[in-house]
């Protein structure tokens, strides 16, 4: 592998994509260091000790999701705070419509042409869920604020329509973080076209990649002892190295099904008879079920915290019961029903979802259809409807070996927490809960970042006769 990246450096192409990469990445990192105008950074810290902390609740999983998906730039309330989640919210919204729609359902399917006029109307849905985002990010971050504070004192002090001094400064905030997110999309575009990998993943691996040192550091020093710290540290490792192989195991692991194309006399010439596989996923959803499920999981308790403060004593102990009930932290290190019931809740949505989307998924790509458009056929398998229930019925025992494996990534952090109240395994609570150091989703992203740059990397060098990274 090093011969290979040595033999990707000699290249001038691909040298000048692999530091193009890298200086793109430099800028989002640079630019995500600007805060947001009138955000007050003592209010800001407390908020992030709430977080990390594990004391925000179900706030606290939407804030590292955030964080997650916007490299790290929530910490500080950045321009680009927000990173590209409005887009991928975009981008799966649409998703969800084109089987709805007749109409764009014929767009999907012009080609090249069909995907340009797709990806634009992407772009347009970006920048009005771009800025109700904004709107709802802010109003997480004041929920927080608020209970960090004990109500004295707010991230934004000039943010909200009323009174009328404060229109003027929401605004510019509402338009600073959609212009970020539109920024950050450019940046991932141009990773796309002139650089090595998926411009947006990219993005995201960096942000995660570039906060890992911090949180190393900070878990050799989050024990009482030096021993503690060293087997907070081993655990860590053990577990890391543990979930990469799994994950590297799941994502690349695909059953076979053999296509027959018959043979067609076209002129003089004859055509087809070859042999072919239709190769299927075992997770062909990636992360998004896991983004799906915590953002669902946790709108329940964004909505409950407008009427925690209600000066109605019935509504204000519904609020903070439905807020106490989804949470994703243990109190005390005393493991909670809340937790427990939230790490269930988390498995069964993140199980339900990866069906839901590996249907849609499967939906859109017709695999029955276009086979018989081509003249292909499965070899004993009658073409038509008996192709679709045999892809069908092998697609969703395939779907639940992954649905298993996503939910149980996703509560990997809860059982950890559930195991270091355990006598004598106090060493893993800086690994658990809200404290992770990187999540499932996070992990997943950097696994599957890291294998499809290295796969286009080995694609160009094998282009040019140089033995590539994955053999």
């Amino acid at each position: 592998m090093l011969q290979a990246l040595r033999n990707a450096l000699v290249l001038p192409e691909l040298r000048n994509r692999i530091l193009f990469t890298i200086f793109i990445l430099a800028i989002y990192r640079l630019v995500s260091h600007i805060p947001v105008p009138g955000v007050n950074v003592a209010v800001l810290r407390q908020i992030q000790d709430s977080v990390n902390g594990g004391t925000a609740g179900g706030l606290g999983n939407l804030v590292g999701l955030l964080s997650l998906l916007s490299g790290g730039a929530v910490a500080n309330f950045s321009v680009l705070s927000m990173g590209v989640y409005p887009y991928v919210t975009a981008q799966l919204i649409l998703q969800l419509l084109i089987p709805i729609i007749p109409r764009l359902d014929e767009i999907s399917k012009e080609g090249e042409s069909g995907r340009r006029k797709i990806n634009r109307l992407t772009y347009i849905a970006t920048v009005p869920m771009a800025m109700l985002n904004s709107i709802g990010q802010v109003s997480i971050f004041e929920q927080i604020g608020a209970r960090a504070t004990s109500g004295l004192g707010r991230v934004l002090p000039s943010w909200g329509f009323v009174p009328a001094d404060n229109i003027l400064p929401t605004l510019v905030t509402i338009i600073t973080m959609t212009a970020g997110t539109m920024f950050a999309i450019w940046l991932g575009e141009l990773i796309t076209e002139q650089g090595v990998g998926q411009g947006l993943s990219i993005i995201i691996f960096g942000g995660i990649v570039s906060r890992m040192p911090f949180n190393i550091v900070a878990l050799a020093q989050s024990g009482t002892d030096t021993m503690t710290n060293i087997l907070s540290l081993a655990a860590f490792a053990l577990i890391l190295i543990g979930m990469v192989v799994a994950i590297v195991i799941i994502q690349e692991g695909e059953r076979r099904i053999p296509v027959q194309y018959g043979r067609r006399v076209r002129g003089r010439r004859m055509m087809g008879g070859a042999g072919t596989h239709i190769p299927l996923k075992v997770n062909s959803t990636g992360m998004i079920p896991l983004i799906f499920a915590q953002a669902l999981l946790v709108f329940p308790a964004v909505i409950a915290g407008f009427f925690v403060n209600s000066t109605d004593a019935t509504v204000q102990n519904f609020a903070n019961g439905v807020v106490q009930l989804f949470t994703g932290s243990s109190a005390s290190g005393i493991v909670s029903g809340n937790e427990v019931i939230y790490a269930l809740l988390y498995f069964l949505m993140v199980v339900g979802f990866t069906y839901f989307y590996t249907d849609v998924v499967m939906q859109q790509q017709n695999l029955p259809e276009n086979l018989q458009k081509q003249g292909g056929f499965i070899p004993g398998i009658r073409p038509g409807k008996t192709t679709e229930v045999y892809i069908t019925r092998i697609m969703r025992r395939l779907t639940l070996v992954g649905a298993l494996f996503l939910g149980f990534l996703a509560i990997v952090p809860y059982i950890i927490s559930i195991l270091s109240t355990i006598n004598g395994m106090q060493f893993l609570a800086p690994l658990g809960g809200n404290k992770q150091l990187i999540s499932g989703a996070g992990l997943l992203i950097v696994v599957g970042v890291v294998l499809d740059t290295m796969r286009q990397l080995e694609a160009q060098l094998m282009m040019r006769r140089y033995e590539g990274f994955i053999r």
